[in-house]
């Protein structure tokens, strides 16, 4: 595990105990079984794909550990209907304080906004953080295989699941792609994004993608920001993409979705 990510871990332990203290956990359990069913996120993903068009989970993302501030005009809602006008499948809405300044609020705003299905993207690492997402009306949520043994992960999507929820795990290399290829959901995220040094290439998506049963739906994350890079993982039969930064730097995300995928 990196220096950052492992810095990130640790403040979400001590996120969790000081939740815990407001809110027992039963409270929160109750909060997540009084929402509304989930919306079907891998389903909204797979219509995309059967009608040839990309499966586009747009992220909603203010700032980075790496990049700071990405986007200082930051209206959660008017993103998310920008995203939908222009042809998401889903959203991704980063819901970490400390390190990516999102917050639960943001995904709530972006949710009620549309009619898009939300990934609560966060640092998951315990079954609290699970009731929460489900709680604050996310339909799916990440899980990070280098963050996470093989049975907290397992658990963890168990529980997800019994919400209604879907998961996707992300993998770096070969190693976590075996352990999350041993989890149920079919979604599967290449993140190009080197967690040790933030060097990003396509290469780890393209690297992996033999090792990957036909029936997971491969989603490429990060560094993609020209058509070109589009281009080459549509050569590589990969249609499912999450995107963040190339859209929160452009003065309307959704003009830009609109643009890359053309």
């Amino acid at each position: 595990m990196s220096d950052i990510l492992n810095k990130i871990i640790a403040t979400k332990h001590k996120e969790i105990a000081a939740a815990l203290a407001v809110k027992p956990l039963a409270v929160v359990e109750a909060e997540a079984a009084a929402q509304s069913a989930p919306r079907d996120f891998v389903g909204a993903i797979r219509d995309k794909l059967a009608h040839g068009q990309p499966g586009i989970i747009a992220e909603i993302k203010k700032a980075s550990p790496s990049k700071g501030v990405i986007r200082a005009d930051f209206h959660p809602a008017e993103i998310a209907r920008s995203y939908e006008k222009y042809g998401a499948a889903c959203l991704s809405v980063l819901t970490d304080r400390q390190y990516f300044q999102g917050c639960p609020e943001y995904l709530q705003a972006a949710r009620a906004a549309c009619q898009l299905p939300a990934l609560r993207k966060d640092f998951m690492v315990d079954s609290y953080q699970v009731a929460e997402a489900r709680a604050m009306g996310a339909d799916a949520i990440l899980l990070i295989a280098a963050a996470l043994s093989l049975p907290a992960m397992q658990a963890l999507e168990a529980q997800a699941n019994d919400y209604g929820m879907a998961v996707l795990v992300e993998v770096h290399n070969g190693e976590e792609l075996d352990a999350a290829l041993q989890l149920k959901t079919p979604l599967l995220g290449i993140n190009n994004r080197n967690l040790r040094t933030f060097d990003v290439t396509l290469a780890t998506t393209i690297g992996l993608l033999s090792r990957i049963p036909f029936d997971r739906i491969v989603v490429t994350e990060s560094g993609i920001v020209k058509p070109e890079d589009v281009a080459l993982m549509r050569q590589h039969q990969v249609q499912t993409f999450l995107v963040g930064e190339a859209f929160m730097r452009a003065p309307e995300p959704g003009i830009e979705l609109a643009r890359l995928f053309a």
